[in-house]
């Protein structure tokens, strides 16, 4: 996966934050992307937030083959005021966001929806992570896919 190039223009002194040290967020007291969220989980996100004590049918739901997280009354199952409640745990993509795949052309972009982008990092191995959690994401569903195949 490509990396577009971010806007780090030399006028530009915010102070820039590693992703996965939700840092802008906490600052601006931001949630955006925990409302309406259609974060995708993995295998390993479901068993991880599971060990934790959630039950599967409490922060999952399903849309064909794949699992996403829950909403309830339009705001993630695991935001609790302004922050979130499985933070150590969270999700890979959570992790990763603002970081996500533009399919349309094959890169890793700063999500427009995210207010504070411009105050996060992104490094090379943050561009790696995302294209292996893509990677595990499509899997998963080629392995459901086949699985239906070898039932008929």
């Amino acid at each position: 996966m490509e990396c577009k190039e971010f806007d780090t223009k030399k006028d530009d002194v915010t102070k820039k934050h590693i992703l996965s040290s939700g840092i802008p967020c906490k600052n601006h007291n931001c949630v955006k992307c925990c409302i309406e969220t259609r974060m995708p989980l993995s295998r390993i996100d479901i068993e991880t937030i599971s060990q934790q004590g959630h039950r599967f049918k409490d922060f999952v739901v399903k849309r064909g083959r794949e699992r996403y997280l829950k909403n309830r009354n339009g705001r993630c199952v695991f935001l609790q005021g302004k922050g979130c409640k499985i933070y150590t745990y969270r999700p890979e993509g959570c992790q990763l966001y603002p970081l996500v795949s533009n399919e349309n052309y094959g890169e890793a972009i700063i999500h427009d929806l995210c207010p504070y982008g411009n105050e996060f990092k992104v490094r090379s191995d943050d561009i790696e992570n995302l294209s292996a959690l893509l990677y595990k994401l499509s899997l998963k569903n080629l392995i459901s896919n086949a699985r239906v195949c070898n039932k008929i």
